[in-house]
């Protein structure tokens, strides 16, 4: 089969990656409209063709959508005319706004996915050929879905090593914000604390892993993330209003001196990497 890859930074780039190394298409198509983009990808040998969007949907049995959100649902109008045989495949990263959207001409053939993956790094040059080895991909919706073309995606997904989770669009967005989105609107938050309160030199000379590890993420792109806040905004709201809640408790155990207590809450904390 013949795949098609429209965004070419980090995702797209990276199962361009995958898919090569696996074996899984005859071809890999790609589209992107950043022209520095376009010339890391030939260069990096990312697809073995970019071509118009025209050319791409007439070309590719599968169409993956590496590109933020807000995007995919403004080109879902520009692939209504695909074949019935076309299978769509969305990575963004919240999924009820996306699943809200879809045509119903293409509904049958578009399956919404998420692969949790990804890092701090963006463009082509950040690809990864092992970034979605060993990590979960959720699909949602699939009722919606003809089998033809959910089975093409487990296939392609399955290939490359990922493990697949199935689940409703609305609760997928509220796992997805405490698992993904409070964090990173955790890291931003530490990270200019200390930028409004510590010297930068001292910054550079004490930080250390535990600093690193937790503010590793600010480094996100802001336009990117912007954008995932306000998608998911009410979760977002509900989670960082739990958040609140805990620091509150903390800082009453330091002020009150409740220090077997403040154990306990750590101990509580301790269980969740049994889960993980």
């Amino acid at each position: 089969m013949n795949i098609g890859i429209i965004g070419l930074g980090l995702m797209g780039g990276s199962i361009a990656k995958a898919i090569k190394k696996y074996s899984i298409a005859k071809n890999v198509y790609g589209y992107e409209k950043n022209d520095e983009y376009k010339k890391e990808a030939l260069a990096l040998n990312l697809v073995d063709e970019l071509l118009s969007l025209k050319d791409l949907k007439e070309k590719s049995d599968v169409i993956i959508l590496a590109i933020p959100v807000d995007p995919i649902i403004s080109i879902m109008q520009e692939l209504k005319d695909i074949g019935e045989k076309t299978t769509i495949i969305d990575l963004g990263s919240t999924k009820e706004i996306i699943t809200n959207n879809i045509p119903e001409e293409i509904r049958k053939n578009f399956v919404a996915a998420h692969p949790m993956t990804g890092n701090e790094k963006f463009g082509p040059k950040a690809a990864k050929n092992d970034l979605y080895e060993g990590k979960t991909i959720v699909f949602c919706n699939l009722e919606e879905n003809s089998n033809l073309h959910v089975n093409k995606a487990f296939k392609i997904f399955q290939a490359i090593g990922m493990r697949i989770v199935v689940m409703d669009a609305k609760e997928h967005d509220v796992h997805a914000c405490f698992m993904s989105h409070l964090p990173h609107a955790i890291s931003f938050s530490l990270a200019n604390t200390v930028m409004s309160h510590e010297d930068p030199k001292s910054i550079i000379a004490l930080a250390a892993g535990g600093f690193k590890d937790m503010s590793r993420i600010a480094k996100s792109s802001p336009d990117m993330w912007t954008d995932i806040f306000r998608q998911n905004k009410d979760n977002l709201i509900e989670s960082i209003t739990l958040f609140e809640n805990h620091m509150k408790k903390v800082k009453i155990m330091l002020e009150n001196d409740e220090y077997d207590e403040l154990k306990d809450w750590m101990k509580k904390a301790n269980s969740l990497h049994e889960i993980l």
